[in-house]
């Protein structure tokens, strides 16, 4: 196995509170991708919906938010830089429940 040289990937699983509307969820994740104009360590940014069929262990995040970034430093300068602080105040009062995990992704080598 090898890991990839040059990236780390954090991803959010996300549960958002049952009175913040769709046009909201629309506007968090448009300032959520904002992030990567105003960010220089955040590389890119994708999201999705869950389209899991109900099994019992999605724990009802109905959202996923992927940022890569070029390493673990970059990482960290994300996590304190002002912008991300600042959407961090606008976005976590509207969440219910998240679950977030950083890692280096590992590829297997046949």
């Amino acid at each position: 196995m090898e890991q990839e040289k040059g990236i780390l990937k954090f991803i959010t699983l996300v549960q958002f509170k049952e009175d913040v509307s769709h046009a909201e969820i629309e506007d968090l994740i448009k300032g959520y991708a904002s992030l990567v104009n105003l960010v220089p360590s955040l590389k890119d940014f994708t999201w999705g919906e869950n389209t899991s069929i109900d099994n019992g262990v999605n724990r009802e995040n109905t959202y996923i938010f992927e940022l890569i970034f070029e390493d673990s430093n970059s990482f960290n300068e994300y996590i304190t830089n002002p912008d991300h602080l600042a959407f961090g105040n606008i976005f976590r009062p509207k969440v219910k429940q998240f679950q977030a995990i950083d890692y280096i992704p590992t590829k297997v080598l046949n």
